[in-house]
């Protein structure tokens, strides 16, 4: 009995004691008290060895049980303390009934601009923009494209091809046997708008596309081209480096100067690596950057779509949009654009 009023005054006493205590060094200044080596409960239960043989399992079955007790005090006293300090980290209560704090008004991304900035350029000298679904099929991406089975473009190991069996009700089939992708390039979309209907055809498409790249400061697995096609009669390379000359003076400032180096390409022919020069802008180190590939339809093209390589010309050319805008910023690292640091994004954006 004297052992049974010995454990409930501990109790009590704990109890009381730690519904007070509010930090976790009182908590461990507690615990090491009443259950630490030297505390008071270890005290009572170092007693059983002095009592009497025949009354040491009630007496065992009556510490156990205080110990329980005192335990589950402890461990209520740490929920309590960590619901404070939790509440201590998140600040005052929230209004969920008040408005919403107001961030400033938003910003545009810088590839964003740029990709803007290139279809104001174009559309003033006529071009629209056209659009297309990133999902796509062999047809329009590489067939009609007068890309060869066997070319390595159509190799897995650079395009995202969908399993055998996949269906998607926006992108129609031409062959039964074709695979859906994901397209490697904006060019797809030439293809379905010469689909639609007769020349004069004169279009921009940006966008997004993907190829299997490993990741590095100049290449993504997913990135964004604006590509550009003109069908009419009596088409030339002298139109089309006109073009280019205006739009990368117009884009990247006076100075801007393009030039063409022979290259191939299965969609034109005769095809041209395009390269500019900017040494006036900063960060520009290079006399000559690549930046994009170009050249006259090729008639294998127009005959896939149905029209007649004797009436009609045409000249085509694409660029990564990341390429340019990693040019005209002074960005010399493709990933950065991708990673959310706003601190860098808007460095190179203004507000809406």
């Amino acid at each position: 009995m004297e052992m049974q009023a010995q454990l409930s005054s501990l109790l009590a006493k704990a109890s009381d004691e730690l519904q007070a205590i509010r930090t976790r060094p009182e908590l461990e200044s507690a615990k090491a008290r009443y259950v630490g080596p030297h505390g008071e409960l270890t005290a009572v239960m170092k007693q059983i060895a002095s009592a009497p043989k025949e009354e040491r399992p009630a007496i065992g079955k009556l510490v156990n049980e205080s110990k329980a007790r005192l335990q589950a005090l402890l461990d209520s006293a740490l929920a309590r303390i960590e619901e404070l300090e939790l509440a201590s980290r998140l600040g005052p209560p929230i209004d969920p009934t008040l408005p919403p704090v107001d961030g400033g008004p938003g910003t545009f991304h810088p590839l964003t601009l740029v990709r803007e900035e290139l279809c104001r350029i174009l559309r003033k000298v006529g071009f629209t923009v056209a659009d297309g679904p990133e999902v796509e099929t062999e047809f329009y991406c590489f067939d009609a494209l007068n890309t060869p089975p066997e070319h390595p473009a159509r190799d897995p190991q650079d395009t995202f091809y969908f399993p055998q069996g996949a269906r998607f009700a926006n992108v129609s089939k031409r062959n039964p046997g074709e695979r859906y992708l994901l397209r490697t390039h904006t060019s797809s979309v030439q293809v379905r708008t010469m689909l639609k209907g007769p020349p004069p055809i004169r279009i921009i498409s940006p966008g997004r596309a993907y190829r299997r790249d490993t990741t590095d400061a100049s290449h993504s697995a997913n990135f964004h081209q604006i590509e550009c096609l003109y069908v009419d009669r009596s088409v030339t390379v002298r139109d089309l480096k006109a073009l280019l000359d205006y739009l990368f003076e117009a884009l990247l400032g006076p100075g801007t100067k393009t030039r063409f180096r022979p290259h191939y390409f299965g969609y034109t022919e005769p095809s041209f690596e395009v390269d500019l020069s900017a040494r006036h802008l900063p960060k520009v180190r290079k006399e000559w950057i690549e930046i994009g590939g170009c050249g006259i339809v090729d008639p294998e093209v127009f005959r896939s779509v149905g029209y007649d390589p004797e009436v009609w010309t045409g000249y085509a050319f694409g660029m990564g949009i990341e390429r340019l805008a990693m040019t005209l910023y002074g960005i010399d690292d493709i990933r950065v654009f991708y990673q959310n640091d706003m601190r860098l994004l808007k460095q190179f954006s203004w507000g809406l």
